[in-house]
């Protein structure tokens, strides 16, 4: 596989350190809020990744924390006359139900910071040891960052460079503008633990060297989380793991691009900021997955509902080829006669090339493009009323029906079953557009039984009526259906 890491700035042939298993960690979220698109993304990227490498064979270890104790927590939980620990364990339960329902798989191990201050003090002692720390005497500690000759190397910043805008802080007791809080004294009212400084917390950048290394050794095989971590929180975490282990935190380094509004960073200041719970009032899970993985990860996502109406047609496409698939499957008798080779050669071509397209650096555009590939070829058999009659087409089309089953196990798509998913998808479009589903269906039992009497003149008055709501009626052999317009 050919992963792209960002510390070279190039793709390289991703092997484990170990044999057949590989170390993952992925940076998680600060729980003083609802979980928004971005997070959403991150979570979807490295959710497609682990189930990739199982899928290959391959054991992963997937580590994601929580930040539990943070100034935004802190803050939080000032404006909601609450505590930081309640705070926190809301937002918990919120992330939980969110990725649940995308679909996201639950990591292997889910530190969270306050559960670590003891490895936290550690390793902050022993940065202090080594000459990379110092503590002040208000009880805050530092990272000297030029101590570490190495800094920048992730983020291509030059210390200098950096230098020139920093500023001391009043009242900041720091050698070096650019060091970064490993510790922070304790102030009245918020969290905090005892340590060789005084009461205090950890800093955020902290966290997570210690985490990593407490449950895995060193160096990890992936690292990760959103583009907006490579500076400074993921360059601080290089400094203060290698500077104190000696050894590099991370063979690669994986981050996912931003998602956007209207070709802007998503982001609270510019009210352009959508929480996972307020789109999925409006739209299913999957469609919110789908389009997450609709576009290469490390290229900006455009977030819009525009685009999530374009990912329903797209699934819709799919559920409703998967539905006719199986109906086709139903049928008992089958004409003994082989499909021309062309068709096979064509189902293996499109695995093959699904498979290509996530070894090459996590295509998941790509990968769903040869999902539609399979689509096509469906099409293709189920339009030719001779050859859809025969063992070749159905031994074909199950074998289709099991490639889609396979692809989507790992992009975490296409698992439900078509007819339900297509009554879901229908009924979400409808409650979006403010159809009345009761009366829709009040209307729907009295034109069957106007069809049913032959009095077609009434049947046709309440299809119009129906349309008229913006509801579509078909007639099939089963039965009318009906459909948003």
């Amino acid at each position: 596989m050919q992963l792209f890491n960002s510390l070279t700035r190039k793709k390289e042939t991703f092997t484990p350190r170990v044999d057949g298993q590989v170390t993952m960690y992925v940076c998680g979220i600060t729980t003083y809020d609802l979980s928004h698109i971005g997070h959403g993304r991150s979570a979807a990227v490295f959710d497609v990744l682990v189930r990739y490498l199982r899928h290959t064979g391959l054991t992963v270890t997937f580590i994601r924390n929580f930040t539990d104790v943070d100034d935004k927590i802190i803050k939080r939980a000032a404006e909601e006359h609450s505590t930081s620990e309640a705070v926190a364990e809301k937002n918990i339960r919120f992330f939980y139900e969110d990725m649940d329902a995308l679909g996201m798989l639950r990591p292997d191990i889910e530190p969270r910071c306050t559960e670590h201050i003891p490895e936290m003090i550690r390793l902050t002692e022993r940065l202090i040891e080594k000459g990379h720390a110092y503590p002040t005497p208000s009880g805050d500690v530092y990272f000297r960052v030029r101590s570490f000759a190495p800094y920048g190397k992730l983020s291509g910043r030059d210390v200098d460079d950096l230098k020139a805008g920093a500023r001391i802080a009043p009242g900041e007791e720091k050698e070096d503008p650019l060091d970064f809080a490993l510790w922070k004294a304790a102030k009245p009212g918020e969290p905090m633990w005892d340590s060789p400084w005084g009461k205090g917390r950890p800093g955020w950048h902290l966290e997570c060297s210690a985490m990593s290394e407490k449950y895995v050794p060193l160096p990890l095989d992936i690292h990760g989380g959103g583009q907006d971590l490579i500076f400074p929180h993921h360059e601080n975490e290089i400094a203060q793991s290698e500077a104190a282990f000696d050894t590099p935190l991370s063979r690669f380094w994986v981050h996912n691009g931003f998602v956007q509004i209207n070709q802007e960073k998503m982001s609270k200041s510019l009210g352009n900021f959508f929480t996972i719970r307020e789109v999925l009032k409006q739209f299913l899970p999957e469609t919110l997955r789908f389009l997450l993985l609709s576009v290469h990860y490390r290229s900006p996502l455009d977030f819009s509902f525009d685009a999530l109406e374009e990912a329903e047609k797209a699934q819709k496409r799919i559920y409703s080829a998967l539905a006719q698939v199986a109906a086709e499957l139903a049928r008992e008798k089958w004409t003994k006669a082989p499909l021309p080779e062309a068709f096979g050669a064509e189902r293996k071509d499109l695995e093959s090339k699904w498979n290509e397209a996530l070894a090459d650096d996590l295509n998941t555009a790509a990968a769903l493009g040869h999902v539609f590939g399979l689509v096509r070829l469906a099409g293709r058999i189920l339009d030719d009323k001779t050859l859809r009659k025969t063992e070749g087409a159905r031994e074909l089309l199950t074998s289709i029906t099991d490639d889609i089953a396979t692809f989507g196990s790992v992009l975490g798509l296409f698992t439900q079953e078509p007819a339900a998913f297509l009554s879901s998808l229908r009924d979400m479009r409808a409650a979006r557009k403010q159809i009345d589903l009761t009366r829709v269906q009040t209307l729907l039992e009295t034109r069957a039984a106007a069809r049913g009497a032959k009095d077609f003149a009434t049947s046709d008055t309440v299809r119009d009526e129906l349309a008229g709501l913006g509801v579509e009626v078909k007639d099939t052999p089963q039965g009318q259906t009906w459909d948003v317009a």
